[in-house]
């Protein structure tokens, strides 16, 4: 009888139905999952920080951009290298045999960094999603437990026939603890997936910026 009214979180759950269990089972599990993207998110975005301020202060640095090419090479590793290595391609590829440039350089240069910005955005993104829907869900499948507990536990005391507080209490606590693991998961889901997002747009905003820099290079030499 002393392991029906223990209250310790192991207790609830061992006395938990079996819906209410796979519930917190899942609860659990998304929780874990939101917090591998959490830090698997904070270590990219620092890297790539990383390596933009990296490549910045080699594009600044008065280096020819045919030579900073030739450095890097045309599949390079970091975002912002990448976005130049596409630039230049596009850029080598408009210049005819005779030395001419083939008519639209400009145009296609934007488009292939524009499509370089894309590609970037969506591997800075991937699996924010994931956080944004257990942030919104988490609550209600928590909720959806404890009503289920719930209805449970009032079920049993009408079997028991039976209102006393330390009958009742038990049943209760194991319900409300599904509730409890929704907002576990839910919260840091949410606070984060907004945090990420910003971070994310601010990266892609420095991308954006330095390939209209760099477009505008490219454009003064084609109008020289």
């Amino acid at each position: 009888m002393e392991v029906a009214h223990e209250f310790t979180m192991w207790a609830l759950f061992a006395r938990a139905t079996i819906i209410v269990k796979l519930v917190m089972i899942m609860l659990i599990l998304a929780s874990i999952w939101c917090w591998a993207i959490i830090v698997d998110k904070t270590i990219q975005y620092r890297r790539a920080r990383t390596e933009a301020e990296i490549f910045d202060r080699a594009f600044w640095s008065g280096e020819p951009l045919d030579q900073l090419f030739d450095q890097i090479g045309p599949d390079p590793d970091g975002a912002s290298e990448k976005i130049f290595a596409a630039g230049m391609l596009e850029w080598r590829r408009s210049h005819r045999q005779d030395g001419g440039l083939i008519a639209g350089a400009t145009a296609r240069i934007d488009r292939s960094m524009d499509v370089a910005i894309a590609k970037e955005t969506a591997r800075l993104q991937k699996s924010l999603a994931v956080l944004a829907t257990v942030g919104s869900t988490a609550p209600f499948v928590g909720l959806f437990g404890t009503v289920w507990g719930i209805m449970n536990a009032f079920i049993e005391i009408a079997e028991a026939q039976n209102t006393n507080l330390a009958v009742v209490a038990p049943g209760i606590a194991e319900a409300l603890l599904a509730t409890g693991l929704g907002l576990l998961a839910a919260i840091p889901a949410v606070i984060y997936y907004n945090k990420l997002s910003a971070d994310s747009e601010r990266i892609v905003a420095g991308y954006e910026a330095f390939a209209d820099e760099f477009a505008t290079i490219l454009s003064r030499q084609l109008d020289s």
